[in-house]
């Protein structure tokens, strides 16, 4: 007899308590952090489901790696066994270690981007955006069409564009440095990329000679996508098909709080002799000796482990359900997410569930401040905030206005997902009651950290 239920493939060991707060407490508490949840006291979130980068929790396995940490400067064990399970793998011959994913992407743009060089990327996140146009560069998005159509069903909405990226690769030859794809597509709603679209990537990187590089963030959940979705992959396992996919790239950058399963840590893997050169250079001027690379000897064994983990059909089949689960819900509510539901985050449509806010009024961060507001849960815009600000310093909104509730791996348990739906249910009887924000202050760069809000009306959500 095979059951449907899919349970939380893990014990809970350990607990940390979470503080109930009033409206009250809530309203003050945002209000104080100038309407940005990214400001807000961890200590006055109930559910945060601001980012899965870096906020779950580790197995008994990784703590016991932590226990084993040699914190030798150099040439560290810790540093063999990261690498050996890197190698594994990715294929890659030169692994470099950095404190997380942004670090990665910083040194590759250093030894890649120049001032007017492009690139094309199925859909480049926030700090790889920043890292590349910070040299300078063009940043170029390039989803197929259906990434930005939310309620269109399709398989591998991550994918990109092979025919504008074929046109962009001969009529800007030699102004692109490299040519990155970012699996899963986390601007997009978190959607995976096919199997035959990385191929097909490749291929054209390598007719038109430039390198390709993976942001390989999420590669164990694209793993599984492919597993589920793309015929003749059903068959193997996530560590196979995620072998398969970087042995079609020349490097990757990876954030190991995604699916390294860690708290801190990353790395840049690449083949290129030269490039490693150069980038190690570098890694030593900011991050530290390259077999250490900013972190401790017992956060590379916590990675060396979690990357195993992560490669878990078990885990991985939960992991994936969850979030299919609160989208279901949300449907059967009316409403509006990205469909099909991603791998690690269910996204809201802002856009279309608050239609009555102007974009100039930012919907998907008037949406985040009433979710916390109503119940506490913390959860990020994925919008015009974050990818409005062009490098010349003017206003272009987003395709997208989006809400991401990323779900931290292994922390929180199925009353906490019913919850999160019992308020959202709640909000959409009160949608039209809510109102837009203003920028009151913001940063030249990655403005949504730190800017300043405050409500165009008297409050953003009178209910």
């Amino acid at each position: 007899m095979e059951f449907k239920t899919i349970i939380e493939p893990f014990r809970i060991k350990t607990v940390e308590p979470i503080r109930q707060t009033s409206r009250a407490e809530r309203e003050h508490a945002i209000r104080v952090a100038h309407y940005n949840p990214f400001q807000l006291r961890a200590e006055d979130v109930l559910i945060d489901l601001l980012t899965d980068s870096g906020t779950g929790a580790m197995s008994i396995y990784q703590w016991a790696g932590m226990m084993r940490g040699d914190e030798s400067y150099a040439g560290a064990r810790s540093f063999f066994a990261f690498e050996q399970t890197v190698h594994e793998i990715t294929g890659f011959k030169h692994v470099i270690p950095t404190h997380q994913g942004r670090a990665a992407e910083h040194i590759l743009s250093q030894a890649m981007v120049n001032d007017g060089v492009i690139v094309p990327n199925n859909t480049h996140f926030d700090t790889t955006r920043a890292n590349i146009e910070a040299r300078r560069g063009v940043a170029l998005n390039l989803p197929i069409a259906e990434g930005h159509q939310p309620a269109t069903l399709h398989p591998f909405k991550g994918n990109m564009d092979l025919a504008a990226l074929e046109r962009t690769l001969r009529e800007k030859r030699g102004q692109i440095p490299m040519v990155m794809c970012t699996v899963t597509n986390n601007s997009e709603g978190g959607q995976p990329v096919s199997m035959a679209n990385v191929r097909g990537v490749s291929e054209l990187c390598k007719q038109f000679g430039v390198p390709f590089i993976i942001d390989a963030c999420r590669f164990a959940e694209n793993a599984m996508f492919i597993k589920m979705r793309e015929p003749g992959y059903e068959d193997q396992t996530p560590m196979q098909i995620a072998q398969e996919m970087f042995r079609l790239a020349d490097g990757c950058t990876m954030s190991a709080k995604k699916d390294g399963m860690a708290n801190i840590g990353g790395f840049l893997a690449v083949n290129d002799d030269a490039l490693a050169e150069r980038c190690r250079n570098s890694l030593i001027l900011t991050e530290g000796f390259p077999t250490y690379g900013g972190l401790a000897g017992y956060d590379l064994e916590a990675i060396a482990v979690g990357l195993r983990e992560a490669l878990s059909e078990d885990y991985l089949r939960y992991r994936i359900r969850t979030v299919e689960y609160l989208s279901e819900r949300m449907t059967a509510a009316g409403i509006p997410t990205v469909r099909p539901a991603g791998g690690h985050a269910l996204y809201l449509d802002a856009k279309s569930w608050l239609s009555h806010i102007p974009q100039s009024e930012y919907p998907g961060w008037a949406l985040s401040v009433a979710l916390y507001t109503v119940g506490g849960i913390r959860a990020c815009e994925i919008g015009s905030v974050m990818f409005g600000k062009q490098p010349d310093g003017t206003e272009k909104f987003s395709e997208l206005e989006l809400v991401r509730l990323a779900f931290p791996r292994r922390v929180y348990t199925q009353s906490h997902m019913d919850y999160v739906c019992e308020v959202l249910i709640y909000l959409h009887t009160v949608k039209d009651k809510i109102r837009g924000v203003k920028i009151v202050q913001q940063p030249s760069a990655l403005r949504h950290f730190t800017a300043k809000f405050a409500p165009v009306a008297e409050s953003v959500l009178s209910d």
